[in-house]
């Protein structure tokens, strides 16, 4: 199997290692990140700037950095180190959740997005942390992908879908198991905050704090709270459906 691993944490990352570790016991595995952080970029990419793509020292394996995001990472990855395409890419394991509305934000969703546009089954993989300054249990990640990793890339996809995955941090006795997910709400409060410079001059720093009610049965947001792995189906079709049922009719009744 010829794997691709990204992330937005940039190549130096923990996640990183503990990912790599685990997908080179089933393939060949090829690295292709950015040179530092990248979070919440989204599924951006760079049109105006020339990326470089240089040789990363790591131990066995052909590993480049980017001075890019994870979708240009994906498409120097499948143009430089897999021209002939692979079989598998995987993002992460991120350091903090994308659960829910999140994902629109993060730049490690973006790469198992990108992977699928190519039409390459794409995992996304993150460590659900909530308490700021703790331990963050990449072991437990690579120790439940490792248990799980036949489950996850033969699992069906369907066209223009790939899996995101979220993972307590928490010791791996801890876990209760995994659930497949709806995406749940994960909404801020206090996103924007004014500040001032040395000088007097107000600038504004957005972040906030998540209000994440977790009543929210089937959701991710709720497996995760409850100790489970959340594996949730992501579509790249936003398109709605039924709503464009409702609009055909409403519209030809219109027209009357």
């Amino acid at each position: 199997m010829r794997i691709l691993i990204t992330n937005d944490d940039g190549i130096r990352a923990p996640g990183m290692e503990a990912l790599v570790n685990v997908a080179s016991k089933f393939g060949e595995v090829k690295i292709v990140a950015p040179d530092r952080e990248r979070s919440a970029c989204g599924h951006s990419m760079t049109m105006r700037d020339p990326l470089r793509a240089t040789p990363y020292p790591w131990p066995g394996i052909e590993a480049i950095e980017v001075n890019g995001v994870p979708v240009d990472c994906v498409n120097v990855g499948l143009t430089v180190a897999w021209p002939d395409g692979c079989d598998l890419i995987l993002s992460g394991i991120n350091n903090g959740p994308n659960l829910g509305f999140d994902i629109t934000y993060s730049g490690t969703v973006a790469g198992a997005m990108e992977g699928t546009i190519n039409g390459i089954r794409s995992i996304s993989l993150s460590m659900a942390l909530f308490v700021s300054g703790a331990p963050i249990h990449y072991e437990t990640g690579a120790a439940w992908l490792e248990e799980n990793w036949e489950m996850l890339v033969t699992a069906p996809q369907g066209r223009l879908s790939f899996l995101n995955v979220n993972i307590p941090s928490i010791a791996y006795p801890e876990l209760r198991g995994h659930r497949i997910t709806q995406m749940g709400q994960r909404v801020y409060q206090d996103r924007v905050e004014a500040r001032s410079d040395p000088w007097g001059r107000i600038y504004y720093w957005q972040g906030g704090v998540v209000v994440m009610e977790p009543n929210q049965p089937g959701t991710d947001v709720q497996a995760v709270d409850e100790g489970f792995v959340s594996i949730t189906p992501v579509s790249l079709d936003w398109t709605n459906h039924e709503l464009m049922k409702q609009l055909e009719t409403e519209m030809r009744s219109r027209e009357k």
